[in-house]
């Protein structure tokens, strides 16, 4: 297998759970070693993005509190205390290598909002042509649940994308995806290479070990590094704990678990539908027209709609279900909530009538859905 070549892009994402003691609080010298890594690794040419956790770790320590925070304002609040403490710890670290860093807190509105998004992306390509690796965070002191990634494992993949990196390396305290949770089966074993992100491998990542001070988990992981693949981007989930990970991971060593990149890569319209635009409802299809989505590549009709959620107008982006439940696409309607309860399950050719308008036979065109 071979390495990653110089002067290429790459994101490294660090777990909460890499980042601090068992007691939940952070590790000063844990995070030494790493920046060590990081700048080893940006020395040897690359240009490195670092996203970071462990703003609310730090504030639960600095208060003292026995245990996270569930309550949206207590989150904030020790995210807000805790932040300039996890970014001065990076600041004195690469200081030490006299390597200038640059903090930028994100939410999920940066990336849905286009203007945001594009502002964003420049500061990032700026401060990489300036020498500055970029830290980034969830802006968890503002962030609301209808604004929240909720992890960072996704804010990484979502990052990953945004700089149109080569690789997203995800640093936990595990060896990677394994087969069985290895703490109940003797007999897991970790699984170094995915070809493609299954149904199957979801199921082995909801039942490897979890992490105790971290909001994510190896479910996380593999949902991140399905929206890289799609994106175009490798992805490796690998042991932040073991010496000079990235070397070794960019020499393109068996360690960890590595996502390939999916060979047939959505453009930038349908990469933005399917992950950046924010979803506004629900439209639940029958088998029919599912067939006809995933097998045929062809539009969303009137026909097999079941039955809508939400609340939407035309130009909006909404998610599509089966009747198991199970998401199938995103995509751009053409028409509102109120339309679409009133023409589904029916012909194309009957819509005019009921609506007393013709502008679209479709309720959302091919060009304008992403499977998912």
């Amino acid at each position: 297998m071979s390495g990653i070549k110089k002067r290429k892009r790459i994101v490294v994402k660090i777990g909460t759970n890499t980042l601090t003691r068992k007691d939940g609080s952070l590790n000063p010298e844990r995070i030494g070693v790493i920046v060590k890594d990081i700048v080893n690794t940006f020395k040897m040419g690359y240009e490195v993005i670092l996203v970071t956790s462990g703003a609310i770790a730090c504030g639960v320590s600095r208060l003292k509190l026995k245990k996270r925070p569930s309550e949206l304002p207590e989150k904030q609040a020790t995210a807000a205390i805790g932040q300039p403490l996890l970014m001065k710890v990076y600041e004195e670290h690469f200081s030490e290598y006299k390597i200038p860093v640059a903090q930028l807190l994100l939410t999920k509105e940066d990336f849905e909002n286009r203007k945001r998004y594009i502002n964003a992306r420049n500061t990032i390509f700026t401060l990489l042509k300036l020498g500055v690796i970029p830290v980034i965070n969830e802006n968890d002191t503002i962030s609301t649940e209808e604004i929240k990634f909720g992890d960072n494992d996704t804010l990484s993949a979502m990052v990953a994308i945004k700089a149109e990196a080569d690789i997203l390396i995800i640093l936990t305290d595990v060896d990677g995806l394994y087969t069985d949770d290895p703490n109940k089966n003797k007999n897991a074993v970790v699984i170094h290479e995915v070809k493609r992100i299954t149904h199957e491998i979801e199921s082995c990542a909801k039942c490897s070990p979890g992490s105790g001070f971290s909001t994510g988990g190896m479910f996380t992981k593999i949902k991140a590094a399905k929206i890289a693949a799609k994106s175009g981007v490798e992805t490796v989930i690998a042991n932040g704990f073991k010496s000079n990970i990235l070397q070794d991971i960019l020499s393109g060593a068996k360690i960890g678990t590595r996502f390939q990149k999916e060979e047939k890569t959505i453009d930038s319209k349908k990469r933005w539908i399917a992950f950046g635009a924010k979803v506004k409802g629900k439209i639940r299809i029958d088998s029919g027209a599912k067939d006809a989505l995933i097998k045929n590549s062809k539009s969303l009709l009137a026909s097999g709609i079941i039955a809508v959620e939400g609340k939407f107008d035309a130009g909006d982006s909404v998610a599509i279900y089966s009747t198991d439940g199970k998401e199938l696409a995103r995509g751009i309607v053409q028409f509102s909530k109120v339309e679409i309860e009133k023409i589904k399950g029916k012909k194309s050719s009957e819509i005019s009538k009921i609506l007393d308008k013709s502008d679209f036979l479709e309720v959302i065109h091919r060009d304008n859905l992403v499977l998912m």
